[in-house]
């Protein structure tokens, strides 16, 4: 696998999704602008899936609820681990959240969401566990069934 850097615009989590999103789909790497597009109707949905499953993610979400999804709608805004599981709502796919290990280049699942849409061909993201998240790429004709350690270049 290989990390795609994405821009750290308060997007980072949405475009690296879309872009994982995109490869899954077996549509080539999108755009810079392409990129920003996809995360900010990706955004959006994810919000409106928080209302739509707002009994069972209210609790969970920290402060006011319609508050959280009024700053959430806001491109500058940072999503984490509940925008992550509504993505994987969203777009009906296994997201996969990997951090580096420490003192080396393997990295480890920390996350994984979306699970009740199949294992296979998740959608791969990096944390850096600074607020930032980047793509990762899987080389095309390589399929990789769950992962517990790998190593990127």
């Amino acid at each position: 696998m290989r990390s795609v850097r994405i821009p750290g615009d308060g997007r980072c989590l949405f475009r690296s999704v879309a872009h994982g999103a995109q490869l899954r789909a077996g549509k080539p790497s999108p755009s810079e602008s392409l990129q920003k597009l996809l995360a900010d109707e990706l955004r959006e949905k994810v919000a409106e899936e928080f209302i739509r499953r707002r009994e069972d993610t209210e609790w969970f979400l920290e402060g006011d609820f319609n508050e959280y999804i009024t700053q959430m709608r806001k491109p500058h805004v940072w999503g984490g681990e509940p925008e992550l599981l509504m993505c994987s709502h969203v777009l009906k796919a296994p997201i996969t959240v990997y951090m580096y290990k420490e003192g080396s280049d393997g990295l480890r699942i920390i996350s994984e969401y979306g699970q009740e849409y199949g294992a296979d061909n998740p959608i791969r993201v990096l944390y850096h566990g600074y607020g930032h998240y980047d793509a990762l790429q899987v080389p095309l004709g390589r399929t990789q069934s769950k992962l517990v350690e790998i190593n990127i270049r």
